[in-house]
C-alpha cells in the first residue's frame, strides 16, 4: 500500500499530466505526429530522449518516500517533463501506460557484467569463446511473462490514482539486437574469428537467433500479449508508434505492430560480409513484422544496399557517423522517415550551449534530408549540467533552423 502522503503526491501529478494531455498544445502535436507518420509535407518532429540524463532533470523533483511510489512519481514525470522544460514534440497521453513485464535470455543466458569500482566502466562476463568448442553451449532459449508483477504494479497504480488517469496496458514495438546479444555473451574479437573461422557454425547460430526471437514474439502474441501499437507508445531509438498503416481487427499480431532491429556492433564488417552473415537473420524477423524502424549508432550507409530491400522499412536512423548527404539522396521522397540523430557533443560537452555551433550542425542535416520526412531525435547526452534552459534554448535553436532553411 502507499501511504497517504504519496498518494497525495502522486495524485496531484496524475491530475497534472492529465491537463497537458488534453491542452490544446498537446492535441497539435498529435496531429503533428500523425500528419509525419503519413509522409506527409510538414515540419520535421523533434524530440529530446532524456533516459541518459533524467538524473538531472527528474530525480530533483521527486518527493515521494516509498521505493513503488517513487518509481510511479518517475514514470509520471517522464511523461510531460519535456513539454514543460523544453518545449519539444514529445506527446502525453491521456493515460498511465504499463507494459508486460517480460524476460528474454537468449541461449538461456542472463546478460552479466562486471563493474569497475566508482565508475560506469564495465565488461561482460562472456560465456562462449572459440564457437566450434563451444557451440553446445548455445542453450534454449528462456523468455516469459511475469504476469502476476505486471498486475500488481498495474493494481497499486490503479489505486493510487486510477479514478484520476486511465491507468492502461501498452505494447511497445518489438524490440530484436541479435548482434548485441551475440557481442555480449562471446565478445566482439570472438565474434569477428568467428565468423571467419567458422562461417557455417556462425550462420547457424543467428538464424537460431532470429527463430528464437520470432518465437518470444509469437508467445507474445498467442498468449494475448501483443497490444495495438500505432500512436504514444514507444518506437525505439527515442521515437513513437504513430501510424495509420496497421490497421487489425479482434486479436492483435506480430504483422500488424511496430518491430526495431540495429545492429550496431557490425560496422567493421564489409557490407558484402553483412549480406552474408547478418542480413539473413535480420531479414527473418524484419519479416515478422508490421512495420520496422532500423539503427541506432551504426553508418547505416555503408549497407543500405542491404536494408533497403526490407519492404516493411519505415524509419531508419541516421547517426552522427552516418554519410547525411548519401542517405538524402536514398530517402528523398520515399517512404521511410529520415530519423536523425544529431551529435550529443553540442548539448552535452560544454556546460555553456554553442548555438552558432548547433545552428551550423542542425543546417546540414536540414540541407541533407531536403525532400525527405525528418524526424530530429537527441539521444545519448549524460549530462546537461543541471541546466534544463541549456535544453529549452537547444530546442528553440532547431525550430529556428527550420523556419529558416527547411525544404519539405
Amino acid at each position: 500500500m502507499i501511504n497517504q502522503q504519496d498518494r497525495t503526491v502522486l495524485r496531484e501529478l496524475a491530475k497534472k499530466q492529465l491537463a497537458y494531455a488534453n491542452s490544446q498544445k498537446n492535441l497539435d502535436i498529435i496531429d503533428e505526429w500523425r500528419r509525419h507518420a503519413a509522409r506527409k509535407p510538414g515540419r520535421p518532429m523533434v524530440h529530446i530522449e532524456i533516459d541518459t540524463f533524467q538524473h538531472e532533470i527528474i530525480e530533483p523533483r521527486l518527493c515521494c518516500s516509498e521505493e513503488t511510489s517513487r518509481q510511479l512519481e518517475r514514470l509520471i514525470y517522464h511523461t510531460f517533463i519535456n513539454q514543460e522544460l523544453f518545449g519539444d514534440d514529445k506527446p502525453i497521453p491521456p493515460y498511465f501506460p504499463i507494459e508486460w513485464k517480460g524476460d528474454f535470455r537468449l541461449f538461456g543466458y542472463e546478460i552479466t557484467r562486471t563493474k569497475a569500482q566508482g565508475s560506469v566502466g564495465h565488461q561482460f562476463n562472456h560465456v562462449i569463446g572459440d564457437l566450434e568448442e563451444d557451440f553446445d553451449k548455445l542453450n534454449l532459449t528462456e523468455s516469459g511473462i511475469d504476469v502476476a508483477a505486471t498486475e500488481q504494479f498495474k493494481s497499486i497504480a490503479e489505486d493510487a490514482f486510477g479514478d484520476i488517469l486511465p491507468v492502461k496496458m501498452v505494447q511497445n514495438c518489438l524490440y530484436a539486437v541479435p548482434t548485441q546479444q551475440i557481442v555480449h555473451l562471446m565478445g566482439m574479437e570472438n565474434m569477428y574469428i568467428a565468423m571467419m573461422d567458422y562461417p557455417e557454425l556462425f550462420s547457424r547460430m543467428m538464424i537460431r537467433a532470429a527463430d528464437d526471437y520470432i518465437a518470444w514474439f509469437k508467445k507474445l502474441e498467442h498468449g494475448g500479449y501483443l497490444l495495438p501499437a500505432h500512436s504514444f507508445e514507444t518506437l525505439g531509438q527515442g521515437s513513437f508508434c504513430f501510424t495509420d498503416e496497421l490497421p487489425y481487427e479482434g486479436k492483435v499480431t506480430t504483422n500488424n505492430v511496430w518491430g526495431f532491429l540495429d545492429s550496431q556492433e557490425t560496422v567493421s564488417i564489409s557490407p558484402d560480409m553483412f549480406a552474408e552473415y547478418i542480413l539473413p537473420c535480420y531479414r527473418k524477423i524484419a519479416d515478422c513484422y508490421g512495420l520496422l524502424s532500423y539503427g541506432c549508432c551504426e553508418p547505416v550507409h555503408t549497407v543500405w544496399e542491404c536494408l533497403k530491400i526490407m519492404p516493411n522499412m519505415r524509419k531508419v536512423s541516421i547517426s552522427p557517423w552516418c554519410d547525411e548527404i548519401y542517405m538524402g539522396e536514398q530517402l528523398r521522397k520515399s517512404n521511410v522517415i529520415y530519423h536523425r540523430k544529431p551529435s550529443p557533443n553540442y548539448l552535452g560537452v560544454d556546460a555553456k550551449l554553442d548555438e552558432e555551433a548547433v545552428h551550423s550542425h542542425i543546417m546540414q542535416t536540414l540541407h541533407a534530408a531536403a525532400g525527405c520526412t525528418l524526424e530530429i531525435t537527441q539521444r545519448d547526452v549524460y549530462t546537461v549540467h543541471g541546466n534544463p534552459a541549456k535544453v529549452r534554448r537547444y530546442v528553440e535553436i532547431i525550430r529556428k533552423c527550420v523556419q529558416q532553411g527547411w525544404n519539405p
